[in-house]
C-alpha cells in the first residue's frame, strides 16, 4: 500500500503538477490535503461501495480536499473501468452527492472519445493505476472563481501533450513505477 500510493504521489507531482495539468493540484499536495485511498477489492460493486465510504469519509473530515481511490489490482481493462466509472457517477445521484462531490477519472489505458489509443493527449489522463479522484464541488468553483478561461485547461493540456509527445509523456508517467 504504501509503494501504490508513494508511485501514485510521485505521478501527480511529474505528470499533474508537472505538467500543469491541474493547476489547483500543487496547493493540495503541498497542504497535504489529499487523502490516498488504496482498494484491493476488484468487483464494480465492491469499488462502487468503496467509492461511497470516500465520500462518507469527505463528509466527516474537512480537512481532506481530495480523495484519490485507487485499484491497483482492478479494472486493468479501459472499457471495465469505464463501467466502473458509470457506477459511482449513478451512485453521486442516487446518494445525495449530485452537486458536492464529482469524479475525475485516471487510468493507465485512457483513451478519449475520437483519439488513437497512442495519442499523447490520452496521457493528460493516463495514471499509474485506476483511480477514481473525488472532488468537492465547491472547492472547484471558488477555484475556478480565480482562474482566467478555466474551459481552457483541457485545450491547453493536450496542446501541452501533443508538443511533448507520446514517447516522452510515456517516459514521465512511466518514471513513477
Amino acid at each position: 500500500m504504501v509503494e501504490i500510493i508513494a508511485q501514485t504521489k510521485c505521478w501527480i507531482k511529474k505528470v499533474v503538477i508537472g505538467c500543469n495539468f491541474c493547476p489547483f493540484a500543487a496547493k493540495e499536495l503541498k497542504q497535504d490535503t489529499i487523502h490516498y485511498e488504496v482498494v484491493t477489492t476488484t468487483g464494480i460493486k465492491a469499488a462502487r461501495l468503496a467509492f461511497l465510504a470516500e465520500c462518507v469519509r469527505l463528509d466527516n473530515d474537512e480537512s481532506i480536499a481530495t480523495t484519490m481511490v485507487i485499484f491497483p489490482e482492478a479494472f486493468p481493462v479501459f472499457l471495465d473501468y469505464l463501467n466502473l466509472v458509470d457506477a459511482v457517477e449513478k451512485a453521486l445521484q442516487q446518494n445525495g452527492y449530485e452537486g458536492v462531490y464529482q469524479v475525475a477519472s485516471f487510468h493507465p489505458l485512457y483513451q478519449f472519445a475520437g483519439t488513437e489509443p497512442e495519442d499523447a493527449a490520452n496521457y493528460t489522463n493516463r495514471s499509474v493505476y485506476p483511480m477514481l479522484h473525488i472532488l468537492r464541488e465547491a472547492q472547484i468553483e471558488a477555484a475556478l472563481l480565480n482562474f482566467p478561461e478555466p474551459q481552457s485547461i483541457p485545450e491547453r493540456n493536450v496542446k501541452f501533450a501533443h508538443e511533448k509527445g507520446r514517447v516522452y509523456m510515456k517516459m514521465l508517467r512511466d518514471s513513477c513505477l
